[in-house]
């Protein structure tokens, strides 16, 4: 498993591709949990997450589905933890479970990569490789 990290907007989906160009990345967005457990790639990782927490699915529902993940799985997201703390209850609650999720797909990553204006930054690399 490899993740690549980063702010919106920040060029993580373009380095993604170019880094894997052999692999279809699928939006999170519109996955659903089978598709999201085959998938090769994801972009917007957050963005599957945020749309089952408003099904009602919880933080500890949420990582049993990413303990099935495709052990070579490339995940794009953005962090989401930055900035000003929303004023939303679900909004709040949104940037924890993104955050707990992302520490524990992070800590069984490979390697993780943050990007910040379109520069990579290895974080992570543990020598082994998810292509």
């Amino acid at each position: 498993m490899e993740m690549i990290i980063g702010g919106a907007f920040q060029g993580k989906s373009a380095y993604a591709r170019q880094q894997f160009p052999d692999i279809l990345f699928r939006n999170g967005e519109s996955l659903d949990d089978e598709e999201l457990i085959r998938s090769k790639g994801i972009v917007g990782l957050h963005r599957f997450i945020r749309k089952e927490m408003k099904k009602g699915r919880t933080q500890e529902a949420l990582m049993a589905l990413m303990t099935q993940l495709d052990p070579e799985v490339i995940l794009v997201t953005d962090e989401v933890g930055y900035g000003v703390v929303p004023l939303d209850p679900f909004d709040r609650s949104f940037r924890e479970v993104v955050g707990r999720i992302c520490t524990e797909l992070a800590a069984r990553s490979s390697r993780v990569t943050r990007i910040v204006c379109g520069v990579p930054s290895v974080i992570k690399d543990t020598g082994k490789t998810g292509k």
